[in-house]
């Protein structure tokens, strides 16, 4: 294999595929970087069996010629050596000689690397997938998804279905949720697709892969396809396949966790309730429970504290655009709600109490796409 290409786009596909390359891998092969040319460009795969990405960079581009292929072929190089390389390779073009045994050769202005590669015949071939369940959306939205549900995914590994972002298309609109049992967070959002009556339900996506998938996905409203299959997941972009392995296990029904009814209805400022609460929670930084208490007081404002018997208290008045219904007092794990804070972009909350013992909804004023639910502690 022989190919000479330019640096700025080889840099840039190898950074994308790397991200799927474990070092803790059971499988030695799959701690490389496959890399394989042919007339119509170079193809970059990684993988760690869970996640796979695929990068390919077209021989020319918008009339540019971005990669010269001389000998077609394919090479594994070790991705922790090869991927930092080819990061510190001087501005320009990069040539890239294979010889017997896998001896490879990278050349770019004056530095020289031999690296040792493996056989491209041991790496594993990516998943052929079905594409009858495809479904398309903005980049952008996607992205916008995962950073709005993934951080409620569990973090145990005892109910590992749960430690993913359960995805479900009904009526042209995507349902993803993701709960750690404690709290849960739902995004909806509208979807094009070409399938009549496109329609599936228990696909749960790994938190990692979602995070991993963010990490490559633009700010842009590109659309991107969606391939859902039995035990696969892939994502279409333009020079770049994504796939992802499906969690198994029945993921719960969480459409009946959500309280239809209230006793008490908050609005707030959705800043002002956030910059409190991460004040509140100052003195519990030691204490694992990050315990915040809420009442609501007659003046149409909720008093929040925090006690943490060893270091003090802190106690803070938040005044509420409204207030509506019974007085409540209630304890709750201040961390989750902030997290939950921080991912909601409209300017005012509306927060749906149903007791002290119940879990309680918070959603934007604005929009009816997100919802974010929390079970109370118990603090007695």
């Amino acid at each position: 294999m022989h190919f000479v290409i330019a640096r700025e786009h080889f840099v840039h596909s190898v950074q994308h595929v790397t991200k799927a390359v474990s070092s803790r891998t059971t499988i030695p092969i799959l701690t490389g970087i496959k890399i394989h040319a042919d007339q119509t460009g170079v193809t970059l795969t990684g993988s760690d069996s869970d996640i796979s990405i695929e990068s390919f960079i077209p021989t020319e581009q918008d009339d540019k010629e971005l990669v010269k292929v001389i000998e077609p072929g394919s090479i594994v190089l070790q991705a922790k050596f090869f991927a930092e390389i080819v990061k510190k390779l001087p501005e320009g073009q990069i040539e890239i000689i294979v010889q017997d045994q896998f001896a490879t050769t990278l050349r770019a202005g004056s530095s020289v690397f031999n690296l040792n590669g493996l056989d491209p015949e041991e790496y594993p071939r990516l998943p052929q997938v079905e594409e009858d369940n495809t479904f398309r959306m903005q980049q952008d939205l996607l992205k916008n998804i995962i950073r709005q549900t993934g951080f409620a995914v569990s973090t145990q590994e005892t109910r590992p279905v749960l430690t993913g972002v359960n995805f479900e298309a009904e009526g042209g609109t995507l349902s993803c949720t993701a709960t750690d049992s404690h709290r849960l967070a739902m995004r909806k959002a509208v979807i094009e697709t070409n399938v009549e009556s496109l329609q599936f339900s228990n696909v749960v996506i790994p938190g990692k892969s979602l995070n991993e998938l963010s990490k490559v996905l633009d700010d842009s409203d590109e659309l991107i396809d969606i391939v859902v299959t039995e035990n696969q997941v892939l994502f279409k972009l333009k020079n770049l396949l994504f796939f992802s392995r499906l969690l198994d296990g029945k993921y719960p029904v969480t459409k009946n966790m959500i309280p239809t009814h209230s006793k008490t209805d908050l609005t707030l400022q959705t800043k002002g309730l956030l910059q409190t609460l991460e004040r509140a929670l100052l003195l519990s930084r030691e204490g694992k429970n990050n315990v915040i208490n809420l009442k609501t007081l007659e003046h149409g404002a909720i008093e929040i504290t925090s006690i943490t018997p060893e270091v003090g208290k802190v106690t803070e008045e938040v005044q509420s655009k409204e207030i509506q219904g019974e007085e409540l007092r209630i304890s709750f794990n201040g961390k989750n709600v902030i997290d939950a804070l921080k991912v909601i972009d409209s300017e005012e909350i509306h927060i749906v109490f149903t007791g002290a013992m119940s879990p309680f909804v918070v959603r934007p004023v604005d929009n009816d796409n997100t919802l974010h639910l929390f079970s109370p502690v118990r603090t007695y």
